[in-house]
């Protein structure tokens, strides 16, 4: 697994690179309650969620747009870790 290190943190590079994917390239540059989905799979790929994926995920909701209803499910989802 990869990281990248942001102002003293380390963050998962996979979900970073993930979330630019969604919001670059098509579309209105908002993640999608779809991509939401995803993001939250790709987080779950082991074992559980860990806290640099969580640390991570919390960054990607604050540096990147959402649609109001990404936003919502996001937020449901994020609590339930």
């Amino acid at each position: 697994m990869a990281y990248v290190s942001i102002d003293g943190q380390q963050y998962e590079k996979e979900l970073l690179d993930l979330a630019t994917k969604l919001t670059t390239g098509r579309g209105e540059g908002k993640i999608s309650k779809e991509e939401v989905e995803e993001l939250f799979q790709s987080a779950l790929d082991g074992k559980g969620v860990t806290e640099t994926e969580k640390r991570t995920l919390n960054y990607i909701r604050t540096k990147f747009q959402f649609t109001d209803a990404a936003a919502t499910l996001f937020d449901s989802k994020i609590k339930s870790i």
